[in-house]
């Protein structure tokens, strides 16, 4: 199973690092989020490095569905009502400029970019959408109630974000990479003050940038308590339907739409990861019933880090590490997301802080709901009787037979069927026989 981005382009390889070297900033990560820091910091003329464990956009990057926007589900009026107008608004104005620079950096690199209305949908609940349209527009956005959507749905209600985009997100890191000091295959085992140890050497630098989709350091900001990892699953059709737009349930269970160039891409069958879910079944028998003529092309899964509050953790690590940073939680939303964590990073760096970056700081409360949730899945995964184990803090494994892969439920870590480790947060394979 592969996504429809692979396809579109080769990416270019860079060298494994060797031996003990030093720089000012190292990020470990080479998604979209690292990409987009090192491509800022090499602006501000800041000496850094990129390290990846394998190759450049090899994880969750190369499996979203690519969508940019600043409408994040229902995430407004829930921002609104838990930590008010300004904090709200800071995370509309972040995102809309992030959406605002992608646009800037695709004027220039063959991306496929196209703006397109995002919309949210509710399939049960008109009166949610109805506020999430008023609170958007108290904080100074237009947003717009629709009633019919082009497709074989009969929502609720519907909002309207117009003005957002869509692209290939393979493509747009292909325009950006060249000339940026990366390292592939360059696995960071640990990072001890102010120095990574590698599988083939060490890296010393003055500020360090954790952007591994899950934090891997354990002993500091308290991750694996604040985040647990989500599944969904994306089919792309040929001969379906134009949508004309970018097009998601507000129900974390629900379906999202979207094209790319000839072909329909419909999201869904989501579960917390170790748990089961629709997978790509539910996909396959909607697309049967109501595209009955289509032909599936791809298929392919990809995985979210989810907060407590639906907002990433963007900044300092944790208060007692000054120069140790992270990007993570992007709930999602990884695209808008990585651009926000990159403007806010490189600032950081440099000694600036935009001040929109408040309502990202990972030392917000945790105080949720969603705490007691992953508590409660730690202490039952733990305390399960099996010798199949995970890595990372012990938990449990659970056997994905869709997948043919073995999951954390407690933090989401991944394996094959022999145990080789496929995501992070744990840090080696798995005796899974």
């Amino acid at each position: 199973m592969k996504s429809v981005w692979i396809d579109s382009v080769t990416l270019p390889s860079f060298e494994k690092l060797q031996g003990k070297t030093k720089t000012d900033v190292l990020i470990i990560g080479g998604g979209m989020a690292g990409i987009l820091t090192a491509y800022f910091l090499k602006q501000k003329g800041i000496n850094y490095q990129l390290v990846e464990a394998t190759t450049i956009a090899n994880g969750i990057t190369k499996n979203t569905t690519a969508k940019i926007t600043s409408q994040h589900g229902l995430i407004y009026d829930s921002l609104f009502s838990s930590v008010g107008t300004e904090k709200a608004k800071m995370y509309l104005q972040a995102n809309e400029k992030a959406l605002a620079k992608y646009k800037e950096l695709a004027k220039d690199i063959d991306c496929d970019l196209q703006e397109k209305s995002n919309y949210v949908y509710s399939m049960t609940d008109k009166s949610i959408i109805g506020k999430e349209v008023d609170t958007v527009n108290k904080l100074g956005f237009k947003a717009e109630l629709v009633e019919k959507l082009p497709l074989p749905l009969k929502p609720a209600a519907t909002i309207e974000f117009k003005n957002q985009a869509q692209f290939n997100p393979l493509k747009f890191i292909a325009g950006i990479v060249d000339g940026l000091n990366i390292h592939e295959n360059t696995f960071v085992k640990e990072v001890d003050k102010n120095t990574a140890i590698t599988d083939s050497g060490k890296i010393t630098a003055n500020k360090i940038i954790v952007a591994t989709h899950f934090p891997f350091i354990n002993c500091h900001g308290s991750y694996f308590m604040k985040m647990y990892q989500h599944r969904s699953y994306v089919i792309a059709l040929k001969n379906a339907q134009d949508v004309n737009g970018m097009y998601v349930d507000e129900a974390q269970k629900g379906m999202s739409f979207r094209n790319y160039q000839d072909l329909l891409l419909i999201g869904g069958g989501d579960h917390r990861t170790g748990k089961k879910g629709g997978n790509w079944q539910v996909l396959r028998n909607f697309a049967k019933k109501h595209y009955p003529q289509a032909e599936e092309s791809y298929a392919w899964a990809t995985q979210d880090c989810m907060t407590l509050d639906s907002v990433p953790y963007i900044g300092h690590y944790s208060r007692m590490t000054p120069n140790l940073y992270v990007a993570t939680g992007f709930n999602k939303w990884g695209m808008t997301s990585s651009m926000v964590s990159a403007m806010i990073l490189s600032e950081m760096i440099i000694g600036q802080k935009p001040d929109y970056a408040e309502v990202f700081s990972p030392h917000r409360s945790m105080l949720k709901l969603q705490l007691f949730i992953n508590g409660f899945e730690t202490i039952v995964n733990l305390l399960t009787p099996t010798g199949k184990r995970c890595t990372h803090l012990g938990c449990a494994l659970k056997e994905n037979q869709t997948e043919h892969t073995w999951e954390c439920p407690c933090h989401g870590s991944r394996f094959d069927q022999d145990g080789h480790l496929i995501d992070n947060p744990a840090m080696r394979d798995s005796d899974v026989h």
